[in-house]
């Protein structure tokens, strides 16, 4: 087996500039979570004012109000603001998915501390942009700068597996997961209570948005001053012992198990799916048991929490291939439960069935797709695999919303149980585990 490719106490050194950067910068992420529906709803009610106004937001409500109409049941104007907020969700997936590729390319070629140090400048540009944002056009804007610019989960993964062999590999992708579920515990709820202190009238979440730029700054600056280049030196010009260059191609031209069309193929469906189950979740826990905002974040939150229990405690000893079997098959019995539950108690028995879910299936794509990776490649390749789950979020909440008020919540998650069972069988009959993964 190869040399790990940094020293131990090197690789602890990263990994700890690693996790507190990204939960820095998901908690910051996750500030606006919960304030969507108030947020939207501000900038709604402040251009009602203005009736002879023709603004950016009027022209999307009617646009959604023409498409909410056309459902085969009304749908209440509750969720107008829920649509909208679905609406702009979609919007930063898409971005995400264009923007991902090139990110991951640019710190194959300049190197991952340069492109996350480029893409935190995008991040606090959207930042203050929301900080600023006294009406809804300036909001849009800061959601598209973020949306183009927002690299740091990419990167942090492409990092990860720089400084880890083979055998860490598995357990240092969790480590970025359980940052993911850390954040979501957390991160809205602190949002939600900034959002509650006002300081400045024309634009009351300024507080949180404030809160968010300094945890973007703090970031930045923490990065600057820690964070080593990762990329492995691994063209010929940089190597200068001939033994080092042979093992260097070795590592360079890894013996590949999966195709990357295969995981890009399977990261792309199971996204679609889960996403739009994800976004059905306010919609159905209203609609059978009057649940309010706050006490669908405490079921969000549970999801959260036990997920991270999960990825520090299970997945990273999972081997990868086993963690996303797992949480596939989890996933299918999930949709099936939410379709026929009629109880309080089955509710939370599918949130569980989620949180499992939640802490394995991507966790364990990414690593397998960093180890189908050459080192030189790598940025790009895994830009590559979350640009198609990106694109499977930014679909799969229209699709699954659409299917949801047209043909009811039994037969949309009847429909989204069996295309999951379709990622099982990809998952069990074309995914391979990766070499160093197998069992003598």
């Amino acid at each position: 087996m190869a040399n790990p490719p940094v020293s131990p106490a090197e690789r602890k050194r990263i990994l700890r500039v690693i996790f507190i950067s990204l939960l820095l910068d998901l908690i910051s992420f996750t500030f606006i979570l919960p304030l969507f529906p108030r947020l939207l709803e501000f900038y709604r009610n402040l251009e009602a004012a203005d009736r002879s106004s023709n603004s950016v937001l009027r022209r999307i409500l009617f646009g959604l109000n023409a498409y909410k109409q056309s459902f085969s049941r009304p749908i209440s104007d509750r969720y107008d603001i829920v649509l909208l907020g679905g609406a702009l969700g979609s919007l930063f997936s898409f971005l995400q998915a264009i923007a991902s590729p090139f990110i991951g390319s640019l710190s194959d070629k300049h190197g991952r501390r340069t492109a996350l140090l480029w893409s935190m400048a995008g991040n606090i540009a959207s930042v203050a942009l929301w900080v600023a944002a006294t009406d809804f056009r300036t909001f849009l804007a800061s959601r598209v700068v973020g949306g183009l610019s927002e690299g740091n989960v990419q990167l942090a993964t492409a990092m990860a597996a720089d400084i880890s062999d083979e055998k860490q590999r598995g357990s240092t992708m969790a480590l970025v997961g359980a940052c993911f579920s850390i954040a979501f515990t957390f991160g809205p709820a602190l949002g939600a209570a900034l959002a509650n202190v006002e300081t400045l009238a024309a634009n009351p979440f300024a507080t949180a948005a404030g809160f968010s730029l300094l945890l973007i700054l703090v970031e930045t600056l923490y990065l600057y001053l820690y964070l080593p280049e990762t990329r492995p030196a691994t063209r010929p010009a940089e190597m200068s012992n001939s033994s080092v260059s042979r093992a260097a191609r070795i590592v360079e031209h890894p013996t590949r198990t999966n195709s990357y069309r295969l995981l890009n193929a399977t990261h792309f469906v199971f996204i679609l799916f889960f996403s739009g189950m994800e976004f059905s979740f306010p919609f159905m826990t209203y609609d059978l048991f009057a649940y309010t905002p706050s006490q669908s974040g405490k079921l969000l939150g549970f999801i959260g929490l036990l997920a991270s229990i999960l990825q520090g405690g299970v997945t990273r000893r999972l081997p990868p291939l086993r963690a996303v079997q797992v949480g596939v098959i989890s996933c299918a019995a999930s949709f099936f439960l939410l379709g026929r539950l009629t109880t309080e108690a089955s509710l939370w028995a599918a949130a569980s069935l989620l949180a499992v879910t939640t802490a394995t299936v991507v966790t364990g794509l990414n690593t397998m797709s960093s180890f189908e990776a050459a080192a030189s490649e790598r940025g790009g390749k895994l830009g590559n695999h979350r640009s198609w789950g990106q694109v499977g979020r930014a679909m799969g909440p229209l699709l699954f919303c659409t299917l949801y008020w047209w043909a009811g919540r039994d037969v949309a998650y009847a429909i989204g149980g069996a295309g999951m069972l379709g990622v099982v069988a990809l998952v069990f009959g074309g995914l391979k585990a990766p070499r160093i993964q197998r069992t003598n």
